[in-house]
């Protein structure tokens, strides 16, 4: 068994966070009406992908009836609908959907995670909540080794992102990366940093995110790495 599964079956079976835990096993218990028949996961959600990815793409935190549910990271929400398709689009996932954790889905040089790895309560983790996952993300870093592209989707994976490398001992740019859609920093690492907007309902519902502009971050990605 290699390092990253047995991370990933560590994260499955983490319980550090009471209060996140309390809300993903009420979540799964309770349910919500359009999925009552569902077997609800109700544990944390392990990062999902190519174990030799060049490309990592950290989002915040599963959804309570999303991750949350399906058992796997961006699946089963408006959000994780847009972002398969495009990872899809520009050749990072064998198919467009993310429907459940057996639908066949497979990536290809891309690793997809969170910064949080519980679905938190109003979907906003605690600074505590974040330092406990921290550890997560530094140690997934620390095993995909051939990453040379970071896709941060939202500020808070973007910032989230700087201070886990902050954390790791690198040696953050002065100033300091701050977040933009379209953002691109080339860091001393050997890492480029991408910024795109969440693609969360508020996001695109609004029009802050559209297609061709969460497309655009994913093509720069893409090539960043040709």
């Amino acid at each position: 068994m290699g390092a990253l599964t047995i991370l990933q079956e560590r994260i499955s079976d983490c319980t550090r966070c009471p209060r996140l835990t309390t809300y993903r096993r009420e979540v799964a218990r309770e349910k919500v009406k359009r999925f009552k028949d569902w077997d609800y996961w109700g544990r944390p959600i392990p990062g999902f992908g190519d174990p030799t990815a060049q490309v990592y793409v950290l989002g915040l935190a599963p959804a309570a009836h999303g991750g949350n549910r399906t058992g796997r990271v961006f699946t089963g929400d408006r959000s994780g609908d847009w972002l398969y398709e495009a990872l899809h689009t520009f050749g990072f996932a064998n198919q467009p959907e993310s429907m459940h954790r057996d639908d066949g889905l497979t990536l290809k040089n891309c690793f997809v995670a969170a910064a949080v790895r519980c679905a938190p309560p109003a979907n906003k983790p605690t600074k505590d909540e974040f330092e406990t996952c921290r550890a997560f993300v530094m140690e997934e870093l620390r095993l995909l080794r051939q990453v040379k592209v970071v896709v941060a989707l939202g500020k808070i994976a973007f910032d989230e992102y700087v201070r886990t490398c902050q954390s790791m001992g690198r040696q953050i740019p002065a100033p300091r990366p701050t977040f933009t859609h379209g953002a691109e920093y080339a860091l001393p690492w050997n890492v480029t940093l991408l910024g795109s907007y969440h693609p969360s309902q508020q996001n695109t519902f609004t029009g802050t995110l559209t297609r061709p502009m969460f497309h655009s971050v994913f093509r720069r990605a893409k090539n960043l790495i040709a």
